[in-house]
């Protein structure tokens, strides 16, 4: 029970702006699907910068082993808490209303520069699922039971396509 409630305060997903919600829904339900309910929280890089440093500086004595950060347009959160911290840090580029269906904030999150790496998944939803997945990998690396669990997810996915392929004419 104790490691239970250890591994639901492992992952924070911080997300820049509270319009990011709905595409990393898809995330925080990931994590949860696993077991592990993340620490959301909004922060800023260019709206409330030293929100955003003071909470990677001590994200590791918090207890966090993972953080995902997502943000469009400039998307220099992910960054900025890289800068900040020696965990993890998963950038989700998200899409804008207006822009370039996200591409800005893909390469605004994956061109980090030496030293300050950023893991990057997909623009948007499917993105957000895969960084929680990331996370659990990491995660997994140091928990069995979450290393099971993602072999079951595996396990699955492989069976999923095989019964798609057997419908195939």
């Amino acid at each position: 029970m104790a490691s239970e409630k250890k591994r639901k305060s492992t992952v924070a997903v911080v997300i820049g702006s509270d319009s990011d919600l709905a595409v990393m829904q898809a995330c925080i339900d990931t994590l949860e699907d696993f077991g592990i309910k993340p620490v959301v929280r909004i922060i800023s890089a260019h709206r409330t910068p030293k929100v955003a440093a003071e909470f990677a500086q001590k994200a590791a004595g918090a207890g966090f082993k993972v953080i995902i950060a997502a943000a469009g347009m400039a998307a220099h959160l992910a960054g900025a808490i890289a800068g900040w911290t020696t965990l993890p840090v998963i950038g989700v580029p998200l899409a804008a209303k207006d822009g370039p269906a996200g591409l800005d904030a893909l390469l605004s999150t994956v061109q980090m520069p030496s030293g300050v790496p950023v893991a990057t998944v997909a623009i948007g939803k499917a993105g957000a699922k895969n960084a929680a997945i990331l996370a659990v990998q990491i995660l997994a690396l140091s928990d069995k039971k979450l290393a099971d669990k993602l072999a079951r997810l595996k396990a699955a996915q492989a069976k999923e396509v095989a019964r798609k392929d057997s419908t195939v004419v």
